[in-house]
């Protein structure tokens, strides 16, 4: 069996026009977990990002660099699309400049995509459930024997929820958990992939490294 190590990306600049960018803390989170790897001696035989930038410098921070694959089907799903498409282009202020009203309605936003209760947007979660499934068939096609990920909490939830056969629900309620800089790990051989760990924050587990810890 292969592994397949899915990494989110570090910390990005919630809040900010830009929210592509690692912040500073989002450096620290990817230094520490590439240290981390190195630590143990696991090298990837075989890196993979998404095509957006706050992933692509996560495994920059990580200290890997060699240049990625990359595969858009990694690429987080665009919330701020999906909320001008529920809201008809009129989202609430509260939405926007409230932390947790802004994550609150990111979880009913998923579900009533997820329901293909509005329209409007320019993906449907029918189309980014398949191409997450095309990405992780693209990452595993491989005779790498271990191979790096770097996506977006998204992506590893509903890698997850279809490595665990569950229902569409389960892909949100693991997003809400993902961490930055956190691993999920699958085994996999031929078309056979299954999860292994999940949201592991190893990385963290130390008083200075529990001041890294971040959910976005």
């Amino acid at each position: 069996m292969a592994e397949l190590l899915v990494i989110r990306h570090g910390q990005a600049s919630f809040g900010q026009d830009n929210y592509d960018v690692l912040s500073d803390l989002g450096h620290r989170q990817s230094e520490s977990v590439g240290a981390l790897l190195r630590e143990l001696d696991w090298q990837p035989d075989r890196l993979v990002t998404g095509t957006l930038k706050r992933q692509k410098d996560t495994l920059s921070s990580m200290g890997f660099d060699t240049a990625p694959e990359e595969h858009a089907g990694f690429n987080e799903y665009n919330f701020d699309d999906l909320l001008n498409a529920r809201f008809k282009g009129n989202v609430p202020d509260m939405v926007i400049g409230d932390r947790r009203t802004h994550f609150r309605a990111l979880r009913e936003t998923v579900f009533e995509w997820q329901d293909a209760a509005f329209d409007g947007a320019s993906e449907t979660y029918a189309e980014f459930a398949a191409r997450v499934e095309a990405a992780r068939a693209f990452a595993t096609d491989t005779e790498a024997k271990r191979v790096l990920v770097v996506s977006s909490g998204g992506v590893i939830g509903q890698l997850t929820a279809t490595a665990l056969g569950a229902d569409k629900r389960h892909m949100m309620e693991l997003n809400l958990q993902v961490k930055n800089t956190a691993m999920t790990r699958f085994m996999f051989k031929g078309a056979r992939c299954s999860l292994h760990e999940f949201n592991a924050t190893p990385h963290f587990m130390s008083p200075g490294g529990a001041a890294l810890l971040s959910y976005s």
